[in-house]
């Protein structure tokens, strides 16, 4: 396995409780939220802002604020399940009288920064799988780095839109996935290889132009780095991430055919070393998704030794794979 990415493996093991934590931080705050609207404390509500919300939202607009959300809605009885998208998350709230939206942002320190309520985004359905046919969207035999439905698989398990994501690289027979040292990208055994769509589908977003890091940086401020989603049919979509920049062939609004070169396998965004990030999900909104298991059609599955074809196959971490078509 490569340096860079042997390393990731101990450092992202970590990255469940890290997510975990980092739900428990904005529910903490939104738990203390709610009770101080409910009880129209708006003392209790100021000490949650930080300074600049204080002055944008002092005591006699607060108190305007709660008063008017529960003559309207009545109180606050659930709240429901996270999604977080960098410092903001965004909460359901079940009231005696209808349902709304909570749209919270936290500073380093954990306190309010911003905050909205807003009307209810309608929970789209999720697949349990894909029922549209995807193929391998590569040629050769890859390595899954990530895969499966449990944290020790799949460090993604725990984030709600790539809960069910694959990192794919190439190895050697030695378990290297870089030739000599791996200092540079061209070292990767899947740097610059051609990604293929998964199947037929629309192109709905297409993002390049972001650079490639060296092996070890991490670009967080552009997470997925140079990515296409593709949608396939109803809220079935997939996301292919980390890709070379400059490499993408198609635009938003293409239509792209099964097996068709999309563009090529690199190492922009957060990612430590050339690999694939391959996701599927069921929106094109990338961070309202949420994520289910992908099964691909006729794969060939060397696991422990044993080598067989899998005619319906969901990636599991330290299979090599390829298509068996």
């Amino acid at each position: 396995m490569g340096a860079f990415l042997a390393l990731a493996s101990i450092l992202f093991l970590l990255k469940g409780s890290v997510v975990m934590a980092q739900n428990d931080r904005f529910t903490t705050v939104a738990e203390k939220l709610i009770s101080a609207v409910n009880a129209a404390d708006v003392q209790a509500i100021q000490k949650l802002f930080n300074p600049e919300m204080q002055k944008a939202v002092p005591e006699d607009k607060t108190r305007e604020f709660v008063t008017s959300l529960l003559q309207a809605n009545g109180k606050i009885t659930k709240l429901g399940e996270v999604r977080i998208d960098g410092r903001t998350a965004r909460f359901p709230l079940t009231f005696e009288r209808g349902t709304l939206d909570m749209v919270l942002t936290l500073d380093d320190q954990g306190l309010i920064a911003g905050l909205l309520v807003v009307p209810s985004t309608p929970d789209l359905p999720v697949p349990e799988r894909n029922t549209t046919l995807l193929s391998l969207p590569f040629r050769g035999e890859w390595f899954v780095f990530w895969g499966g439905a449990t944290q020790e698989q799949n460090y993604h398990v725990n984030t709600r839109n790539q809960r069910r994501a694959v990192d794919f690289v190439m190895c050697d027979p030695q378990g290297k996935s870089h030739r000599g040292e791996g200092k540079n990208n061209e070292d990767y055994y899947c740097y610059g290889k051609e990604i293929l769509a998964p199947a037929a589908g629309t192109v709905v977003t297409a993002i390049d132009g972001v650079p490639d890091n060296p092996p070890g940086s991490l670009n967080p401020y552009s997470g997925v780095g140079n990515c296409l989603i593709l949608r396939h049919a109803g809220v079935e979509f997939s996301v292919l991430a980390h890709l070379q920049p400059r490499s993408l062939r198609v635009k938003v609004g293409d239509q792209v055919k099964a097996g068709q070169v999309l563009g090529k396998c690199g190492n922009s965004g957060n990612s430590s070393e050339p690999h694939l990030h391959f996701h599927t999900q069921n929106t094109a909104v990338l961070q309202d998704g949420t994520g289910f298991a992908p099964y691909f059609r006729s794969v060939r599955v060397t696991r422990e030794g044993k080598v067989k074809v899998e005619p319906d196959y969901t990636p599991v971490r330290g299979d090599r794979i390829q298509s068996a078509q």
